[in-house]
C-alpha cells in the first residue's frame, strides 16, 4: 500500500489554533511542522515525537501523525498496532486538539480503516468488509486511500485460483531461446518471479535494491526469474543496455514474457516492479509490490534464516 497524505485526511492544523507572535508557539508549530514530515527513519520520526511532546503537542495529534508515518511507508504491521491506541482515545476524540482532522468523521473512518487492516493481517476477509465499508461510508473522499486494500484482498482471492506452469518456455533476454521455467528450478525452495521494465522509472531506480535481494535469496535456494512483460524491440534492447553494466553478476534468469497468454496478464501484474512468490507446486504465495512486509513474512514461513537484506547505501 501507498498512500499520500492528502489521500486519507483534510487538514486542519493544530498549530493554526494557537496564538501566534511568541517564541514558545514558533517553536510549538515548528515541532508540529516536523511531526507531520518527518520519513527519514524511525530513528528521526522517534526524536520529532518526543519534540512534540517537550513543545506541548497533545497525544492524540501524535497519535494521528503515527499514523500517518506508518501509512505513508507502508507499514501495515505497525498501522495494526496502533489499534489499542486508537480504541483508547475512542468518542473522547477532540476535534479541537486534532493536528490532521477536518470533521469527527473522519477520525472514526481511519479508526474503522485501522480495524480492517488488523482483520486483514488475521485473514478475517467479513470483519474486512465490514470495517472497510463502514470507513467509506464515514468519510468517501477517502475511497483513494482504502482502494489499495480492496485490491489486494481481490487479487488474493483470484490467485487462489492460478497455477503456474513450470513448463511454460519463455525467451531469454540474452541469447534468445526458449526455455521451460522448470529448467531454472533445481531443488530451490520456492520460485520468485520479477516483472520489471527499463521504462518503468521505478524499476530502474530500484534495481540496485533488487540485485542485493535476489543475491541473498539465491543464497537461500530461492529461484529468482526475472520476466520482461513487453517484447518490441526497443524495450528488449533498453533491457538489455539497463543490465549491460552488470555483467555476469546479473542474478537468476531473465527473461521475455510469452505474448500469448502471458504471464503478467495471467497474474494480474498492474505495476512494476511487482514480485510473485510461487511454491515448488505452482501455488502463488505472495503478489504485490516488492516493498510489501508481507512478502518478507511469506519468506519466512518458507524458512525461518531469511533475513531482508539491508538497502545497498542505507544509512539507519
Amino acid at each position: 500500500m501507498r498512500l499520500l497524505l492528502s489521500a486519507i485526511i483534510l487538514l486542519a492544523p493544530l498549530a493554526a489554533a494557537q496564538p501566534s507572535g511568541t517564541l514558545q508557539t514558533t517553536a510549538r508549530e515548528t515541532a508540529l511542522d516536523n511531526l507531520l514530515s518527518e520519513r527519514r527513519s524511525a530513528q528521526a520520526f522517534a526524536e520529532v515525537v518526543a519534540a512534540a511532546r517537550k513543545n506541548g503537542i497533545n497525544e492524540q495529534a501524535i497519535l494521528e501523525a503515527r499514523f500517518i508515518y506508518h501509512v505513508d511507508r507502508n507499514e501495515d504491521d505497525a498501522i495494526a498496532a496502533l489499534l489499542p491506541e486508537f480504541d483508547k482515545v475512542g468518542d473522547a476524540f477532540r476535534l479541537e486538539d486534532s493536528a490532521i482532522f477536518g470533521q469527527k468523521e473522519d477520525w472514526m473512518a481511519v479508526r474503522e480503516y485501522v480495524q480492517a487492516i488488523v482483520a486483514l493481517k488475521k485473514g478475517d476477509k467479513q470483519a474486512f468488509k465490514s470495517h472497510i465499508t463502514e470507513a467509506f461510508w464515514l468519510s468517501p473522499q477517502q475511497a483513494s486511500a482504502f482502494a489499495p486494500h480492496i485490491e489486494r484482498m481481490r487479487l488474493e482471492e483470484a490467485m487462489q485460483q492460478v497455477r503456474i506452469d513450470f513448463q511454460t518456455r519463455l525467451k531469454r533476454l540474452v541469447g534468445g531461446e526458449a526455455l521451460p521455467l522448470q529448467s531454472f528450478m533445481g531443488e530451490q525452495k520456492a520460485v520468485l518471479l520479477h516483472f520489471w521494465s527499463p521504462a518503468a522509472r521505478e524499476c530502474e531506480a530500484s534495481m540496485a535494491e533488487f540485485i542485493a535481494t535476489a543475491k541473498a535469496l539465491t543464497e537461500m535456494k530461492i529461484t529468482i526469474v526475472s520476466i520482461l512483460p513487453d517484447d518490441s524491440p526497443e524495450i528488449i534492447t533498453k533491457a538489455r543496455a539497463m543490465l549491460e553494466p552488470l555483467g555476469d553478476n546479473a542474478p537468476g534468469a531473465w527473461l521475455i514474457d510469452q505474448q500469448a497468454n502471458p504471464l503478467a496478464r495471467e497474474l494480474r501484474i498492474q505495476r512494476l516492479p511487482g514480485f510473485v512468490l510461487v511454491s515448488n507446486e505452482g501455488r502463488i504465495l505472495f503478489n504485490g509490490e516488492p516493498t510489501d512486509d508481507q512478502f518478507w513474512e511469506m519468506l519466512k514461513r518458507i524458512d525461518p534464516l531469511i533475513d531482508r537484506p539491508a538497502s545497498p547505501g542505507a544509512a539507519d
